[in-house]
C-alpha cells in the first residue's frame, strides 16, 4: 500500500491523481468490523446496533470511492492505467472485488435490520455478482501481467501478491447467504457448490504463491518498514478460507444430498482446526515483525488497513469452529481477535483521516522497481549476434 508522502501536500487535483485501487481495504477493514462482531458467539446488548452502524459507514464508503475512482479513469487514465502496469499497484484490484463482496455480505447479516431483507437480498445479490466477477477477473488478469508485462522476481514477492487470488475465497465464504434465498434444488445446489468450487480455486492459488513470500522473508532482508503490515495479509486466506468452509457446511443440509452435506460439517472441522492453528503462528510472526519496524520507526501509511479485515476473516473462522466443535476455547479465540480488530480499525481510521485532513493523503507511490528483461540475442545494442 502507499505510505504517506513526506514532502508538502500538493495540490487537490494532484493528490486525487494518486487515488489508487488501494483504498478499497478502507471500505473491507471498515465492514469486517460490523460483520465479525455480529459472527460473534457472545452478543451483549448494543452490539448489534454498533455492528450495524459501522456496515452502514461502509457502504458510504464505498459509494465515495466508487464515484472518485470512476473520476480517476475519466480525468487521469493515464496514471490509472500505470497502477495496472504497477506490481506493487495492480494487486489491489483484488480489493475492489473484496470491498463490493464484504459490503453485500454484510447487508445480509446486519444490514437488513435497517432496509430489511428484501432489499438486503437484491443488495447482495447484485454486490456478489459484479464482486465475483471482478475477483476472478483480477485473479487471472493480474498474475498474467506480472508475468508478461511487469517481470517480477522470486526475490521481490510480498503478501501484497495474494490479494487478487483471495478474493474468489471471500465469494466463497458470503456466497453462502443467498443460498436460501433462491428457489429449492438445483439453484441452491449450483450455487453452494460453486462457493466450494471458488474455495478450492483460491485455495490452490494461495497455497502455490504463499511459499515465494514466505521464502522472500525468510531468505532475504525483511520488508520495508512501510511494507511490513502486510505481512498481516496472509491471515486473510487462512481465516477467510476457514469461515468459507464453515458457512458451505451450515448451509448444505437440506441443499447437497446425503453423505455430502455431513461430509462438508466433517470437512469444516478437519480444514479449520490445523489452518487456524497455523494463522495463529502467523499472527505471532508477524507481530514480531511489525514490533521491530515500529522500534525502527515505522510509522503510520495506508499499509495499516492490513491489520483490520485479515484478523476480521480469523475472528469468522474462529467462530465458525466455535459453531462446529462446539468448544469454548475458540468462542474466546474470536472474542479475543475481534478485540485486536477494533483496536487496529481505530488506529487505521484515525490516521488515515488525519492524513486526508492534513493533505498527506492520497500521496504518491514510490516508484516500482521492477526487473529489467534479461538480455537476449536480440535485445543486446539491438543487433542479433
Amino acid at each position: 500500500m502507499v505510505t504517506a508522502a513526506p514532502s508538502l501536500p500538493g495540490t487537490r487535483a494532484a493528490r486525487v491523481r494518486h487515488l489508487g485501487p488501494n483504498w478499497y481495504a478502507s471500505v473491507m477493514g471498515t465492514c469486517v468490523v460490523g460483520t465479525a462482531g455480529a459472527a460473534l458467539p457472545w452478543h451483549p446488548d448494543g452490539l448489534r446496533e454498533v455492528c450495524t452502524a459501522v456496515w452502514a459507514l461502509a457502504l458510504l464508503l464505498l459509494v465515495a470511492l466508487l464515484g472518485a475512482r470512476a473520476r480517476h479513469w475519466i480525468r487521469h487514465p493515464d496514471q490509472a492505467r500505470a497502477h495496472l502496469l504497477d506490481p506493487a499497484m495492480a494487486p489491489f484490484y483484488g480489493c475492489l472485488s473484496m470491498a463490493l463482496l464484504a459490503v453485500g455480505g454484510g447487508a445480509m447479516t446486519v444490514g437488513r435490520d435497517w432496509i430489511g431483507t428484501g432489499l438486503a437480498v437484491a443488495l447482495d445479490a447484485v454486490l456478489f455478482t459484479v464482486g465475483t466477477a471482478v475477483g476472478l477477473a483480477a485473479a487471472v488478469t493480474v498474475p498474467y501481467l506480472m508475468a508478461v508485462r511487469q517481470h517480477v522476481q522470486a526475490s521481490q514477492a510480498t503478501p501484497v501478491w495474494l490479494l487478487p487470488l483471495v478474493a474468489p475465497m471471500v465469494s466463497a465464504a458470503l456466497g453462502p447467504l443467498l443460498v436460501p434465498h433462491l428457489p429449492p434444488g438445483q439453484p441452491r445446489e449450483t450455487l453452494l457448490l460453486a462457493c466450494f468450487a471458488l474455495f478450492g480455486l483460491s485455495l490452490l492459488a494461495t497455497l502455490l504463491m504463499l511459499p515465494l513470500v514466505f521464502a522472500r522473508l525468510i531468505t532475504s532482508a525483511p520488508l520495508p518498514l512501510a511494507l511490513t503490515p502486510s505481512l498481516f495479509l496472509v491471515l486473510g486466506p487462512l481465516g477467510q478460507s476457514t469461515t468459507a468452509v464453515g458457512l458451505i457446511a451450515d448451509a448444505a443440509p437440506g441443499v447437497v444430498p446425503a453423505p455430502y452435506d455431513r461430509g462438508l460439517g466433517v470437512f469444516a472441522v478437519l480444514y479449520g482446526v490445523p489452518v487456524m492453528g497455523f494463522a495463529l503462528l502467523w499472527l505471532g510472526l508477524a507481530t514480531a515483525h511489525v514490533v521491530r519496524a515500529r522500534r525502527q520507526g515505522m510509522g503510520f501509511s495506508l499499509t495499516w488497513w492490513a491489520f483490520t479485515f485479515p484478523v476480521g476473516t480469523c475472528v469468522t473462522g474462529a467462530a465458525a469452529l466455535a459453531r462446529h466443535t462446539g468448544l469454548a476455547v475458540y468462542e474466546a479465540l474470536a472474542v479475543g481477535l475481534y478485540g485486536v480488530l477494533v483496536a487496529a480499525w481505530l488506529a487505521a481510521a484515525f490516521g488515515t483521516v488525519r492524513g486526508l485532513v492534513s493533505g498527506e493523503l492520497p500521496a504518491e507511490p514510490p516508484p516500482a522497481r521492477v526487473a529489467p528483461r534479461p538480455a537476449t540475442g536480440r535485445t543486446r545494442s539491438g543487433a542479433v549476434r
